[in-house]
């Protein structure tokens, strides 16, 4: 791929966001897109016209063709997928403008007048080299992570565990002997815990992996709503500070799905409604996947999306 092209200026319109209502107040959209099918040079460039000088200065930074490309998409999906959410006005993807909280986490910096009320969206993103996702909510902080089901470790998972895990989850992890399960037990509860500190807008070195434990509860099973097929059930997610076995934060809602056949998705929405009793209602999710300006396609309820049960048992 010839990367300069990413430079150049193109006058053509691009075609029009199809628009998205927002969310539900317990509803998360989640978007993907596989960069190995994004393959036309001239799209590209004109997701490159929609990034800001800076990003688009970072994305030419960036050493290697392949490394350009999921930065350019990652913005692109980002800033495509907020401008479909209109309100009361078409909102420019371009025209969009970015801020970061204390501990780095992205938040869409509105600008407020008279005759614009901005919606009281939240998004999230993550990416490997295969797959780029973004998720939205509406009123409710949001935390993704997206994992390889493949992804290779250079080190001994339980070697690997012993430096970012809690006791209770190298306890897990030890006792399951069959090594490709663990591994994949590995990458399940790695893409929780991403998904966690994400959403409480911390991050990695705000907050370690080994001060909390996830935990699958059996007995209680938190449900799924996918729409266009009837309530998938998996084993309830629960946190737990390492510091303090006895307090559970239960004001979360997890989702931890199989997306295209090849990825894990982790979500982690804070939802106040679970402190207030009603844990039980179902959380709705839906799942599309997109080429910008090309092709949104809803894959909810399809075999591309998979809830999972959790797979370790207490």
């Amino acid at each position: 791929m010839n990367i300069r092209c990413f430079q150049r200026n193109f006058s053509s319109a691009l075609p029009p966001l199809v628009p998205i209502q927002l969310p539900s107040p317990r509803e998360t959209h989640f978007w993907y897109i596989l960069p190995d099918e994004v393959k036309s040079v001239a799209l590209l460039n004109r997701y490159s016209e929609l990034l800001s000088p800076c990003e688009r200065e970072n994305v030419n930074r960036m050493s290697g063709d392949q490394l350009k490309k999921r930065a350019l998409l990652a913005r692109a999906l980002v800033r495509t997928t907020i401008a479909r959410y209109q309100t009361n006005c078409e909102i420019n993807p371009r025209s969009l403008k970015f801020k970061k909280n204390i501990y780095g986490k992205p938040e869409v910096e509105w600008h407020k007048d008279d005759n614009f009320s901005p919606p009281p969206l939240h998004f999230n993103i993550s990416h490997t080299s295969s797959m780029i996702a973004c998720g939205v909510t509406i009123n409710a902080p949001i935390g993704i992570d997206v994992e390889e089901k493949q992804r290779k470790l250079k080190n001994d998972i339980i070697a690997f565990a012993q430096r970012y895990f809690s006791p209770y989850e190298i306890k897990l992890l030890t006792s399951i002997s069959d090594p490709e399960v663990r591994r994949q037990e590995f990458i399940k509860l790695w893409t929780l815990k991403e998904a966690y500190v994400k959403a409480l807008g911390k991050g990695f070195s705000a907050m370690p992996f080994k001060t909390f434990t996830i935990q699958f509860r059996t007995s209680t099973l938190r449900r799924f709503h996918l729409p266009g097929n009837s309530v998938s059930e998996a084993s309830e997610v629960i946190v737990e500070a390492s510091n303090d076995p006895g307090n559970l934060t239960n004001n979360c809602l997890f989702a931890l799905l199989e997306v295209a056949g090849s990825h894990y998705a982790a979500i982690c929405v804070e939802n106040d409604e679970i402190v207030r009793g009603e844990a039980n209602t179902p959380m709705k999710l839906t799942v599309r996947k997109t080429i910008p300006f090309v092709e949104d396609v809803c894959v909810s309820g399809t075999d591309a999306v998979l809830p999972l049960r959790g797979k370790i048992e207490q």
